[in-house]
């Protein structure tokens, strides 16, 4: 261990623009200025991934589930439909954290993320992520939606 030299990362850290500098012009747009921590106007922004401490909380039952959505059997255009009508009434009802089973493959479980990032979606939720083994691991997600105002 005396022969060990420590990692200087600062030449690794990417620089971030400030505030006054324009946005970087690339062919990739958005995804490069939000990497150097800016994001261009009009841009998506996807809802959050959920810390681990969330995740551990809505686990252990700290935060309950208080609604499900099982989009098992339907079609891509019934179950888009069924999620955007589900999570409207979630955070209507004033509902903060919900589940959604899309199954562990196949066209829902690719398609259901893409559609949480539409825009009253993406309006509603505050986070989401892969559920835990217990309430349906890589076949399921959970939903933290944002409180009413």
């Amino acid at each position: 261990m005396r022969d060990v030299q420590p990692l200087h990362r600062a030449a690794d850290v990417p620089e971030v623009l400030s505030e006054t500098q324009p946005p970087a012009e690339s062919p990739r747009g958005a995804s490069l200025s939000r990497a150097r921590g800016r994001v261009r106007e009009g841009a998506s922004i996807p809802p959050a991934r959920l810390d681990r401490r969330t995740v551990q909380r809505l686990k252990r039952g700290h935060i309950p589930i208080e609604a499900r959505l099982d989009l098992h059997g339907m079609t891509q255009a019934e179950a888009h439909e069924a999620l955007a009508r589900f999570i409207a009434r979630s955070h209507a009802s004033g509902l903060r954290a919900v589940i959604v089973i899309t199954g562990k493959s196949g066209v829902l479980h690719s398609a259901v993320p893409r559609w949480l990032e539409e825009g009253e979606n993406r309006a509603h939720i505050l986070g989401s992520s892969r559920a835990e083994a217990q309430h349906g691991g890589e076949g399921a997600l959970y939903l933290l939606l944002r409180r009413q105002r």
